[in-house]
């Protein structure tokens, strides 16, 4: 963990694997470090099934949070095997203890892997307390339906530098193609009426009219609107 910093928000970005957070939600993340937040990265397992190499994933994911500007945790978990029960959720418990988190991001629930649906389930056990849990989408999310909308075109080009980050996955032709991400992202952001956009499906999301932001703490970062 880096030095702690005065700060507005702590968020915690929970994913099952290395790449995954940059995917779901490396832009918002980028406008939450820009405005001062806190920003913590929680990865569950080191994905070492998917590269035999597994400490060039943790590299990887190193490098990435570096770009984010945000502190790194590791579950612990191997890849392919996230618990669907206490250990998974204790792990994501210490860290919104640690950190302090106020915004948890994690996998949406639909999902055809199991560790981002262990992850997912684990999350909203472990976020019980929090008023804001946000589900971010993956090449492997199912039935993604978006209401709420981040404005991620000053971000983009940061959120795709992270994501070169996890060479291993681009070169493989795997998950991590950058057109494909970028073109996500201009048609979230056709949804939510902006130039590129992330989307998320809301598990809470508490409305505060007493701050001048009108929803805090995700509005100060510009795009909150329904598609509907």
């Amino acid at each position: 963990m880096g030095e702690q910093r005065d700060v507005g928000v702590s968020v915690l970005a929970v994913g099952a694997h290395p790449d995954d957070v940059e995917l779901g939600c490396g832009g918002a993340l980028l406008r939450h470090a820009a405005r001062g937040d806190h920003v913590t990265i929680l990865v569950m397992t080191d994905g070492g099934r998917a590269l035999l190499d597994d400490m060039s994933r943790r590299m990887e994911q190193q490098t990435a949070a570096s770009v984010l500007d945000a502190d790194l945790i590791w579950g612990g978990f191997d890849d392919g095997f996230v618990p669907e029960g206490p250990e998974s959720i204790s792990v994501i418990d210490d860290a919104l203890a640690s950190t302090g988190a106020e915004i948890l991001y994690t996998h949406a629930p639909d999902d055809t892997h199991q560790d981002h649906r262990a992850t997912a389930a684990a999350c909203l056990a472990a976020g019980r307390k929090l008023s804001t849990i946000l589900q971010y989408e993956t090449p492997s999310t199912r039935h993604f339906d978006p209401t709420v909308f981040v404005d991620v075109e000053a971000s983009l080009d940061d959120k795709l530098a992270a994501l070169r980050s996890h060479m291993s996955q681009v070169l493989r032709h795997g998950p991590v193609d950058l057109e494909v991400i970028e073109a996500q992202a201009r048609f979230r952001g056709s949804q939510a009426r902006v130039a590129a956009a992330e989307g998320f499906e809301v598990a809470r999301l508490a409305w505060d009219l007493s701050t001048a932001a009108a929803i805090a703490p995700v509005v100060s970062l510009e795009v909150v609107r329904s598609a509907r």
